[in-house]
Order: C-alpha cells, then sequence, then structure tokens
C-alpha cells in the first residue's frame, strides 16, 4: 500500500490532549501520508493553527462558514481515506452518537457514508468517560461502525488516576495503520464477498484452569486478547467465526457464536462437540492449554504443612487431536518460546507441523514482546516466515491467507 495516495483528515476537539494529538499529526505527515486537520473553536485555546500548519505545511481548517468552506463537510468526508478524532471530548461524542450536526466537526460525522474508517480516541475524566450517558454514546457509536480507541490509564489533567487519557500517539499511528490495511484488504479481496461469508472459522482463546483443590487452581497467563482481536477482524471481513473461550478470557466486540471452557477436559470435551457438529474451513488454536493436570484433592488443603507435594499428569496435546476429529480442516497452531534461539525455534516450529498436521504456525518468543511490541512469525509448512509487527497485521496475514487459501 502506497502511503503517498492515502489522504488522512485528523479532526481536534477542545481537550489539553491535543498537544498530544500534534504528535500523531507529525507522524503521520512523516510517514508520508496526506493529512488535513480540522480544528474546533475550544482546540485553540490550547494549540495554534500556526503550530498545525508547521507540521503539516497545511492550513488547518477551523470554520465551516469561511468563504469557500461552505462545502468543507462533504469534500473532506469524500476527500478522506480515514477519520480520526483525537482528542475526542465527551461533548462530541455524546453529540454525534445523537445525530447533532451544529458545526463542521459534527456535520463531518454525518456526511460520513462508512465505507471508510472513522476511528474517535477519547480523551476525558475517568468519571466523564465512566458517566452512563457517555458510555451509552460510545456504545451507539460502536453500532454505527465507528472504531473507539480505548483509553489509557494514568494520571490525567486533573491530577486524578484512572482511565480517560488519550491513548498513546504510538498506539494511535499503529491503529490508524491497522485501519488501512484492512480497508485496503476488504477492497481487495471484494470480488471474493461471497466466498468468504461461507467460510466458517473457529478461534480459541484463553488459558485452561486446572483445579488442585475448592479453592485453589493452577493455570498461565493467558488473556486471549490476541485470540479476540483475531475473531473479531475475521467476522467484520464477514467470515463466520465460531469463539471458544476460557471463561475469564478476552471477548470480541464482533457478534460471534461464543462458546466456554475452563479445564483441559472441558476445552477436549467442546473440541468434539464442536468439531463433530461443524464443517469447520479453519481452526485458529491460540488457547493456552495446560500442558499437565492434577488429581483433586475434595474440599481445601490444609496450609499447616510447610511444604505440599504435587503429581502433576501429563494431558494429551489437544492441538494433534483436530486433525483426527475434522480431517478437512485447515489448522493454525500457536508456539510460544522463552528466549530460544533460531535452531530451536525452527525445531518447536517444525515439530507442531509434523505432529498437528498444521498449515499454518504461528510463533512468538517472549523476549520480543513488550509493553509496546509484541511481533508474530508466521509460518507455512514449508517453513516459509512472514513477520507480522502486531495484533493488527497478524490479523490481516491470516485474513489473506484464509482468502488466499478458498480461491486455490
Amino acid at each position: 500500500m502506497s502511503k503517498s495516495n492515502k489522504n488522512i483528515l485528523l479532526i481536534m476537539t477542545g481537550s489539553i490532549a491535543c498537544y498530544k494529538a500534534c504528535g500523531v499529526v507529525s507522524a503521520l505527515h512523516q510517514k508520508g501520508y496526506a493529512v488535513k486537520v480540522v480544528l474546533s473553536p475550544s482546540s485553540l485555546q490550547f494549540i495554534g493553527a500556526a503550530t498545525i500548519e508547521g507540521l503539516t505545511g497545511e492550513t488547518p481548517i477551523t470554520d465551516m462558514y469561511a468563504a469557500g468552506s461552505v462545502m468543507d463537510h462533504i469534500h473532506l468526508a469524500r476527500w478522506a481515506d480515514l477519520i480520526l478524532v483525537a482528542p475526542a471530548t465527551a461533548n462530541y461524542i455524546n453529540k454525534i452518537a445523537n445525530g447533532l450536526g451544529d458545526d463542521l466537526l459534527t456535520t463531518l460525522f454525518l456526511a460520513h457514508d462508512f465505507k471508510k474508517p472513522f476511528l474517535v480516541a477519547p480523551a476525558m475524566n475517568t468519571m466523564m468517560y465512566l458517566h452512563p450517558t457517555t458510555q451509552d454514546s460510545i456504545g451507539k457509536l460502536k453500532k454505527f461502525g465507528v472504531g473507539i480507541l480505548e483509553t489509557a490509564s494514568g494520571v490525567l489533567a486533573c491530577g486524578e488516576v484512572g482511565y480517560g487519557r488519550l491513548l498513546d500517539p504510538v498506539l494511535i499511528v499503529q491503529e490508524v495503520e491497522s485501519h488501512l490495511q484492512k480497508s485496503g484488504a476488504v477492497i481487495e479481496s471484494a470480488p471474493l464477498k461471497n466466498e468468504i461469508k461461507n467460510i466458517k472459522v473457529l478461534v480459541t482463546s484463553g488459558g485452561t484452569t486446572e483445579p488442585i483443590d475448592d479453592v485453589r487452581v493452577i493455570t498461565n497467563t493467558s488473556t486471549g486478547k490476541t485470540a479476540a482481536y483475531i475473531a473479531e477482524q475475521l467476522a467484520e471481513a464477514g467470515l463466520e467465526v465460531d469463539y471458544l473461550h476460557a471463561i475469564n478470557a478476552a471477548l470480541p466486540k464482533a457478534d460471534v457464536q461464543k462458546y466456554e471452557f475452563l479445564t483441559f477436559k472441558d476445552l477436549q470435551n467442546q473440541f468434539e462437540n464442536l468439531l463433530t457438529a461443524n464443517n469447520y474451513d479453519w481452526v485458529i488454536h491460540t488457547a493456552a492449554v495446560s500442558d499437565y493436570s492434577v488429581d483433586k484433592t475434595s474440599g481445601k488443603i490444609s496450609n499447616d504443612a510447610d511444604q505440599i507435594h504435587l503429581v502433576l499428569k501429563r494431558n494429551p496435546k489437544l492441538l494433534n487431536q483436530i486433525k483426527e476429529l475434522s480431517p478437512s480442516t485447515k489448522l493454525v497452531g500457536f508456539k510460544l518460546t522463552s528466549s530460544a534461539n533460531g535452531e530451536t525455534i525452527l525445531e518447536k516450529v517444525s515439530q507442531q507441523f509434523k505432529n498437528a498436521s498444521c498449515e499454518l504456525v504461528v510463533h512468538n518468543d517472549l523476549s520480543e514482546i513488550s509493553k509496546t511490541a509484541h511481533p508474530f512469525h508466521v509460518y507455512s509448512s514449508s517453513m516459509k516466515e512472514e513477520t507480522a509487527k502486531n495484533t493488527q497485521e497478524l490479523s490481516l496475514t491470516l485474513l489473506k491467507k484464509i482468502i488466499e487459501a478458498r480461491s486455490l
């Protein structure tokens, strides 16, 4: 995708976070995107028009009634490949959610046709963000098809600590590029739309929990966030998605059929039932399954002893059973390593192809994962590797692989 032919319209509303949004403007401009900025009158109380002109080389739009600007809400909405509102105040969010159009910023929303991404990055006090009115408006916007860039938690301008901070500019830019890629992928694959609707995928998510006694368990730290995002993006692209998830795992925002599990045995039984009852084209198995379980002790083990000894029994590899239950289903396996060298990684990935007959294996290593980075390495059975810089790119890569497999 050429960045030079992608147009981004950035709208700023009146918040102290406007100074952070200038970082978004600068980063997008430096990446080669054509950026135009619309400033609300109140945003000009926090930054100057000259700042934006210096960052983009373009005079910001501030008045819909200026000479030659009366139709800007139409022209700009058509010009933009993506519209981003950052920062978005509670006032702006509540107005557009309820169909008000009394200025350039709100009429731009009403003129938007939702064929291209419209993203909103809220910024406000925690109580304003959590207020039922604001949350109801955010829910409405999501149903309309607006992408909400969830707020970060931290120290706010008012001195309080909590949610409501504008998302970090680096993360906002990542979201913008991800949505541009997704919109491009949908356009490129439009002739396959009918075929996509007939593709059925099962995505597994979260970690199993093995009980030790009535109150203690062995589990892992899997949140299911990666799986939830993948399921959400595949569903939005038009695929039929079932989501088999741990009870405490993250859930996709899209409308997918959900099934729950808690223990290894629960997951095994759900696999058998779902793979027998459905003709899945693909299984994307991201769930973190316990390698071991214990014989549960009834009641509560006494805490009087200085030591207790648990006997761990190896669980079967559920990944290796999927093709036995559904031979025609294509399979994506996930492999996590910890500070592994290149030779070890290739060996582990090769073993997964051999033992589970996967079509694709997604690998990542704990040493590469941080608060700001989460890369994935997607391997084909020929051991050809593609790198996805984040969850968004991984979702797009998997979608393309699924479409390519259907078209073969």
